[in-house]
């Protein structure tokens, strides 16, 4: 099996215990949702008047794999795509964040946890286009 397909389900329970908490930290102590899109529209918004905890939960995304990279430690990545295919799918990402009014981690992870009929509605969405576009690629354009 190839390294980007392959399950390890104790790294995947402490990443989504830390993505949990972080979510829950980041709604009691500022009664924020952590919808990783609208802390980023937020961050580079001139008039925000919140930028700095927007700023700061962005760079704590950012800093492990910055260390990781700065010590040697992080895993090699490669991408099966050229250039253009990723800067056109990062902005379908983006295009559809705006469209779906939030992106997986607003919907999937903050709003099912408030039950959210309309985050409910975008998961089963995006999962199910993703579930199509795995379908279409592998099995239908020959596989990546």
């Amino acid at each position: 099996m190839a390294p980007e397909t392959s399950f390890t389900p104790l790294s995947a329970l402490i990443g989504g215990g830390m993505i949990g908490l972080a979510a829950t930290l980041l709604m009691l102590s500022l009664g924020r949702i952590a919808g990783i899109s609208g802390i980023l529209a937020g961050a580079i918004t001139p008039a925000g008047t919140d930028r700095g905890w927007r700023i700061a939960f962005l760079a704590g995304l950012l800093a492990p794999g910055l260390v990781l990279a700065a010590i040697g430690k992080a895993p090699p990545v490669s991408f099966v795509a050229g250039t253009q295919l990723l800067i056109l799918a990062g902005l379908l990402v983006g295009f559809g964040t705006r469209l779906g009014s939030g992106c997986t981690s607003g919907h999937g992870v903050c709003g099912l946890a408030r039950l959210s009929p309309r985050s409910l509605v975008a998961v089963v969405s995006f999962m199910a286009a993703g579930f199509v576009t795995v379908g279409i690629l592998r099995h239908v354009a020959g596989g990546f």
